[in-house]
């Protein structure tokens, strides 16, 4: 994966989207609403909680670890997705928020 190439991460993340979407009409009638997107990166961000509680041995937990990996992932893919639905331009609100940042701490 070529790790500086935001622009193919987020073309790979909303084409992935496509197709839950396509799942979720097959399973539900309906693609999922911009809520219900936004409640299944809550309940990923709750299990980042979980499994860095198990990664700091305060909650015991099997592959921990792996899923740890994998729902860092899965919110910046979240994040990716909520951005698009809501019109946000993800590189241009990070670009803002790092420069404001910078700018707080200096």
């Amino acid at each position: 994966m070529d790790h500086n190439n935001l622009d193919k991460i987020i073309k790979r993340s909303l084409e992935i989207r496509e197709k839950y979407h396509q799942l979720e009409i097959q399973q539900n009638g309906q693609e999922w609403t911009l809520e219900q997107d936004a409640l299944a990166f809550l309940t990923d961000t709750a299990l980042v909680g979980r499994n860095v509680m198990s990664h700091e041995k305060t909650w015991t937990k099997a592959n921990a670890a792996e899923e740890l990996e994998h729902k860092l992932a899965e919110n910046i893919w979240w994040l990716i997705i909520l951005a698009d639905r809501t019109g946000i331009d993800i590189k241009e609100a990070l670009e803002k928020f790092l420069t404001k940042t910078e700018n707080i701490l200096k």
